[in-house]
């Protein structure tokens, strides 16, 4: 198995869960004692947040290269950012890097392509959802993207980063979160990405009438298959 190099902290309670479903899908595919081969590199989200709130990604972007540089050095193989929005400086990451980041957006439009599905709605921060840097990503493979209406977004937005990023997991923010999966419905979604991966955290199966689209869990997912992948021969 190849080391899989997580990207973190962003929030570290999304992050504790990647590491968790790591090692999981590991079991499942090898048995007995079998872990996961990873080395993590988890930041202060607060350093990261306000650079986010000000518009100043490519400070936030060096911070992550940085890290990833870190963990190419420390031996790993492959490279996960647990965190859907800071994929807007995905760019800035790979370039930094000789190893292959494995693109969170990539990894759940192949899932939502398994799923038979091609119009899916999507909640996230307010950065995921309005900017293109993702919903862009997932129409170019093919998918059709809905998101909420400006009050959705706002709320969405708001339970991210004032209570799920924080542990808090209240149950009147799953009933509103259930409201706007009805309206992503009503609207034409037939399924709904999770493109917050603290989402998860608040919401499952039981609150969707479709089919949801954990991205934590299918970036995950997609890592071991990676790692426990045959190695492809160099080119001659």
């Amino acid at each position: 198995m190849r080391t899989i190099g997580l990207i973190g902290g962003m929030s570290w309670e999304s992050t504790a869960a990647y590491y968790r479903l790591l090692n999981e899908f590991t079991r499942e595919r090898l048995g007995g004692l079998h872990s996961a081969k990873c080395v993590l590199h988890s930041v202060d989200f607060a350093e990261i947040e306000p650079l986010q709130a000000e518009g100043r990604w490519e400070e936030a972007g060096e911070i992550l290269a940085g890290a990833a540089r870190s963990l190419e050095s420390a031996g790993a193989d492959l490279l996960l950012l647990c965190t859907n929005t800071m994929h807007k400086v995905a760019g800035r990451i790979e370039s930094a890097v000789s190893v292959p980041l494995l693109h969170l957006a990539d990894a759940t439009a192949d899932a939502v392509h398994a799923a038979g599905l091609r119009r899916v709605g999507l909640l996230g921060t307010r950065f995921t959802m309005e900017q293109d840097f993702y919903r862009a990503r997932l129409e170019a493979a093919g998918l059709e993207v809905r998101v909420p209406g400006e009050e959705g977004r706002e709320l969405v937005h708001r339970v991210v980063y004032d209570e799920l990023c924080l542990g808090v997991v209240r149950e009147e923010s799953r009933h509103r979160y259930r409201e706007v999966i009805a309206d992503l419905v009503a609207d034409g979604a037939q399924g709904v990405v999770l493109g917050c991966t603290e989402i998860e955290l608040l919401v499952g199966p039981g609150d969707s009438p479709v089919p949801l689209f954990p991205t934590a869990r299918i970036h995950a997912l997609a890592a071991v298959e990676a790692a426990l992948a045959p190695p492809t021969a160099p080119a001659p």
